[in-house]
């Protein structure tokens, strides 16, 4: 969860609108970094026309914004099948345990019940 200035959690609406702004603001920068690259790419080139100069530097940044759209979309994928195979972990490991606390808890009864039968016998 987001959390504000103070350290504080962010309401739900306002942790999805953080969210939002962290996306496009990132999506602003991976643009201008393919813009930049783009003019240095045509600077190196000098032989270009502004026209072609143009029409380089728009294909460059659709084909830079495709390549880091698809890289972001497998490194979300990657991470949602990592999350899904650590909660079946996760939900083993706990049912593992369960059982084990069940079973001591059911030894140290039956050792509880076994003495308290015993300590009555003997005191007979």
């Amino acid at each position: 969860m987001s959390r504000g200035r103070g350290g504080e959690p962010l309401p739900r609406d306002a942790s999805l609108l953080a969210s939002e702004a962290e996306g496009y603001l990132l999506a602003r920068v991976h643009h201008d970094d393919a813009r930049r690259e783009a003019r240095a790419l045509c600077a190196a080139l000098p032989w270009l026309t502004t026209a072609q100069a143009e029409d380089v530097t728009r294909h460059y940044v659709e084909q830079r914004i495709d390549l880091t759209r698809r890289m972001l979309s497998g490194t979300a994928r990657r991470a949602e099948e990592l999350r899904q195979e650590y909660e079946a972990r996760y939900r083993a490991l706990r049912r593992t345990l369960l059982r084990r606390h069940a079973a001591c808890a059911s030894v140290l009864m039956a050792c509880a019940a076994g003495i308290g039968s015993a300590m009555g016998t003997l005191g007979r």
